[in-house]
């Protein structure tokens, strides 16, 4: 299939419609993976087809898997009945685009054998073995996404993106007690992001820190200053500004699949926390791993704050939520693949750097504990209470790091956390991730990070 098709489904649609857009979307994926000193194999997927989305009193979509005009006639028609069923939704269409883009990177992924991805692995599998531990996984993965989208307004733009990830996982035992790390790591662009990862010293320093934190003491519960580093700082981005922000949560659209938002009925410019504190989801962050020109709805992208020194400032839309709300898409709408719609999604969400250096974080602090990473988190479904288990952590007494800590806990919700943040570091790390969300449940590639954050008198389990 190369999208041929295209053109002949908009003509079609839009003669039969007051606005309709068609997207050519195909997905390439590769995979390499050994567990426990087993080669698992490769995976390979190729899914490609056409969405077509059409609006007359109400929203409707048709999928296309072939180039069979008739049949592709036959869906796009019951689209059509189906959009003139009562209802007053309806798309932002907002000005017509001709473009086209290209992100493939300097070691082009069709350019690496199947050979060097096996290596890759295995020799990350020796090292983890070679620190024996207990559970061991590996995997290197890539895909190639080419689109093309026009709409009804005059809008043509054909997209292509590489990218590149990696996924490990380690755990080590002794005496009974199991620690275990889990990290995912990715980029758009070529197998340079692997070259970048210095993945041989990053999975030996973890597998030393598990070890320590085996034997490590546990913290007594009470009020403590904390520093948490980016690994934290990402995932808290995520999920309790990242979700919540956007819309569809809000409408409560999202609810019986992945939540809701606790930021529903509140006012704009809500309050959420200390006037440092700044999260940022942009998709125009290059070679970061949720990077895009422009989304899966053809508008371009940009970088959103979704909180702006303390206060709640903008949502991430999609063209449903920003014809709900009068205002222009800002660029949020994403689809898993060619059959699924365009939801109001992420990209890249972290917390915005301040200007402390790393050990300026820890003046002050008499009594504290130093969470650099987390070996789990929860959070509820309107994503206000929260908790994070520390992997690598360390006491804090007067200024100074004093030795390990085990699993310190923090059990908090999302505008405590926020306001407890009184000094903000100038670093800025990432972490990769596939997030899940809809009906059919549909993945798309993100990135969260940020920097290490000192808070003041966090209660810690």
């Amino acid at each position: 299939m190369s999208g041929e098709l295209l053109d002949k489904l908009l003509d079609y649609a839009s003669r039969n419609s007051r606005y309709a857009e068609a997207r050519f979307m195909s997905l390439d994926s590769r995979g390499v993976s050994y567990r426990n000193g087993i080669f698992e194999g490769t995976a390979s997927v190729k899914e490609e087809g056409y969405a077509v989305r059409v609006v007359n009193e109400s929203i409707s979509m048709a999928y296309v898997d072939s180039e069979d005009w008739d049949r592709a006639k036959e869906l796009i028609g019951e689209a059509l009945k189906h959009s003139h069923f009562p209802g007053k939704n309806s798309l932002y269409e907002g000005e017509a685009i001709r473009d086209s883009w290209k992100v493939e990177g300097k070691r082009k992924i069709e350019d690496v054998p199947i050979d060097d991805r096996i290596e890759i692995v295995k020799d990350m599998d020796k090292l983890q073995e070679s620190f024996d531990a207990a559970v061991r996984m590996n995997a290197v993965g890539d895909k190639k996404i080419r689109q093309i989208y026009e709409n009804s307004a005059g809008s043509r733009i054909e997209g292509e993106t590489s990218r590149v990830s990696y996924f490990y996982l380690a755990g080590v035992m002794e005496g009974g007690e199991f620690e275990q790390s889990a990290e995912e790591f990715g980029g758009t662009g070529g197998y340079e992001v692997i070259d970048g990862l210095h993945l041989e010293d990053r999975i030996s320093n973890d597998l030393r820190d598990l070890r320590e934190s085996l034997v490590a003491p546990r913290p007594n519960p009470g009020k403590f200053d904390v520093v948490v580093g980016p690994e934290i700082s990402g995932i808290v981005a995520h999920e309790s500004c990242g979700h919540p922000a956007e819309y569809d949560r809000i409408l409560g659209r999202e609810g019986a699949q992945a939540g809701e938002s606790f930021l529903a009925g509140k006012p704009d410019h809500f309050r959420i926390g200390s006037d440092m504190v700044s999260v940022v989801d942009d998709p125009t962050m290059p070679k970061s791993y949720g990077y895009y020109k422009y989304d899966d709805e053809g508008i371009p992208a940009r970088k959103r704050y979704l909180y702006r020194n303390g206060l709640t400032n903008e949502y991430i839309l999609n063209r449903e939520s920003a014809a709900r709300l009068g205002v222009e898409s800002n660029g949020g709408g994403r689809s898993g693949s060619w059959n699924l719609e365009p939801l109001a999604r992420m990209s890249t969400t972290y917390i915005e750097p301040g200007d402390h250096k790393f050990d300026e974080l820890f003046d002050g602090i008499r009594r504290g504990i130093y969470i650099k990473s987390f070996t789990e988190w929860n959070i509820d479904d309107i994503r206000f209470n929260e908790k994070y288990v520390g992997k690598e952590a360390y006491f804090i007494e007067n200024g100074d790091l004093t030795g390990r800590v085990k699993r310190p806990i923090i059990e908090t919700n999302t505008i405590n956390f926020y306001s407890s943040i009184d000094a903000i570091g100038s670093d800025l790390q990432f972490n990769a991730g596939t997030c899940g969300k809809g009906d059919p449940e549909q993945g798309v590639d993100v990135w969260m990070g940020g920097p290490h954050m000192r808070l003041r008198g966090l209660y810690i389990q």
